[in-house]
């Protein structure tokens, strides 16, 4: 069974995005030249997203190609054909651990979170914390049924961000 990743920053309070999806407290952040992105990549094949953060990312990546030697699984309820697809977050991402592959990497939103959460299919996550509160925006923890208790791996400091790996207890 593949295992399922969740790689991401969020602000301070919470946030993954403000409410108009504006990254841009997230990229004047300062890594000191620091990174773990090359690493986790490494374990991933497969990417899942939402189709707002999809569109975000893509908008961000210009004209640059957005991860041709990945598979790509952009879930929508209003759009069709690759790299959209339609049906429950849960089953979507069980089909594709039954399939031969390394990691996949839930991409975001909070709502992919939620339901992921829910059926506690994500075994690890990086989380990068910036030291910046928004105050309002896109959580990535929604309400929902869901209590998880998760073990500290690993933190790492890159620049002014602490990053969180954890991982199932």
């Amino acid at each position: 069974m593949r295992p399922v990743y969740f790689y991401g920053a969020i602000s301070l309070d919470g946030y993954l995005a403000d409410e108009h999806d504006d990254l841009a407290w997230l990229l004047s952040s300062d890594l000191a030249g620091q990174e773990t992105y090359s690493a986790f990549e490494r374990k991933i094949d497969t990417l899942v997203m939402g189709r707002v953060t999809y569109e975000v990312s893509r908008a961000l990546a210009g004209t640059t190609p957005f991860y041709p030697d990945k598979q790509l699984v952009v879930l929508s309820h209003t759009h069709t054909g690759a790299p959209y697809q339609s049906g429950d977050v849960a089953t979507v991402v069980r089909d594709l651990q039954a399939q031969p592959g390394r990691g996949i990497w839930i991409v975001g939103g909070g709502g992919l979170v939620k339901a992921l959460l829910e059926a506690d299919l994500i075994d690890e996550w990086w989380v990068q914390v910036v030291p910046v509160l928004l105050g309002h925006g896109k959580r990535l923890f929604e309400p929902g049924d869901y209590e998880t208790r998760l073990k500290l791996i690993e933190t790492t400091r890159l620049g002014e961000l602490i990053e969180l790996h954890l991982g199932r207890k």
